[in-house]
């Protein structure tokens, strides 16, 4: 996990130092975030992210964010329950909480246009942190 944490990072800085004044090619990029295992290697809480980003006249015009567990299973309504049910509500809202703030994430890097301007959202830092590294991998692809 440390070595993920440090990639990451490096990852970030590298990004968000081309954020600001970078020109992107219009057309549709898509990237994945690396996988994240917790250190105990359990699968709870823990998968990839994916983006699809639409540059249209040389800025973000659309973004899709969605997460998967790391058997490639998306993270959607039954995210959080146990055989289809919901057997912990405390554990699943707080899945939902976070699948949602996917939704969140993409929707202010399309209005906002710079992912420095994207908050994150209390219960959901897995996820900024996958959504963050997989928008710089395919704002890089946009490049000119």
């Amino acid at each position: 996990m440390k070595k993920a944490t440090a990639v990451l990072a490096l990852v970030f800085v590298t990004a968000l130092s081309a954020c600001g004044s970078t020109t992107y090619k219009d057309g549709t990029y898509k990237a994945k975030s690396a996988e994240y295992v917790s250190d105990d290697g359990t699968e709870d809480g823990n998968g990839y992210g994916e983006v699809e980003i639409t540059i249209t006249d040389g800025k973000i015009s659309d973004v899709k964010f969605l997460t998967y567990e790391l058997d490639g299973t998306l993270k959607d309504e039954e995210y959080g329950k146990e055989n289809g049910e919901i057997k912990n509500k405390d554990f699943y809202t707080k899945a939902q909480r976070a699948r949602a703030a996917c939704e969140n994430y993409a929707e202010q890097l399309r209005a906002k246009g710079n992912i420095d301007d994207v908050d994150g959202v209390s219960g959901a830092t897995v996820n900024y942190n996958e959504f963050k590294e997989a928008v710089a991998a395919a704002l890089k692809q946009a490049e000119e």
